[in-house]
């Protein structure tokens, strides 16, 4: 996450905007791509596209009550103003669930072709959850968990998303076939790779303007 000289996350303009567009790519990819083809992704992203079938409520409901839980859980240990900027992140991610829900997707169905779905999939999760890490923000509520668990547990945090990632793949095996979890396997190691190349973009910007920016993986 992104700390100032004074330990607080401050909001402003061009942050927002790469919120917002980290948001968009993201839930882009999601909607018009995983749900499609039946490729999910790990953490909360994984377990709003599991829920969705379980129950069919709509990702723009399980969005932020999935991560308005743990944000309660983490409250505690990340502060208010990390829970202040994710929350921004966590309305927009919901709103634009809301907003691609009202077309049908724009992008070809890539069943036939799953792994250019687990690929092309990825791209788009790692791209906009990148953005949105680079910003000192979080993209769900599995990442202020994941900090929260390896804080209490002294375990590395790659480790902590490794294990909740592949938590939810193996519960995703009530709807998704065996060979679509392997290739959900490709979207999560696209995604994690581009999430930190991104990442770290945002980085060398954030040190010229005097931030600091720890790792996220």
């Amino acid at each position: 996450m992104i700390y100032s000289n004074d330990k607080k996350i401050s909001i402003n303009a061009k942050r927002l905007l790469f919120i917002i567009l980290g948001t968009g790519i993201s839930s882009f990819g999601i909607y018009n791509i995983h749900r499609q083809t039946n490729i999910t992704e790990g953490g909360v992203l994984g377990l709003i596209l599991l829920l969705n079938n379980w129950t069919g409520l709509s990702p723009a409901i399980l969005t932020p009550l999935l991560d308005l839980i743990c944000y309660a859980f983490a409250f505690r240990y990340l502060g208010k103003d990390f829970i202040k900027i994710s929350l921004i992140s966590t309305l927009s991610l919901a709103g634009f669930f809301k907003l691609w829900e009202m077309f049908p997707p724009v992008l070809p169905n890539l069943t036939a072709y799953p792994l250019i779905a687990a690929i092309g999939g990825g791209l788009f999760v790692g791209t906009g959850v990148g953005l949105i890490i680079g910003q000192g923000a979080s993209s769900g509520g599995d990442d202020a968990l994941a900090l929260i668990l390896s804080k209490l547990t002294h375990c590395r945090i790659s480790r902590v998303y490794l294990a909740t990632d592949l938590t939810i793949l193996l519960i995703s095996l009530s709807y998704i076939p065996i060979r679509r979890i392997a290739y959900s396997l490709v979207t999560v190691t696209v995604s994690s790779l581009l999430i930190e190349y991104v990442q770290k973009a945002c980085q060398k910007d954030g040190l010229k303007t005097g931030m600091q920016l720890l790792p996220y993986k």
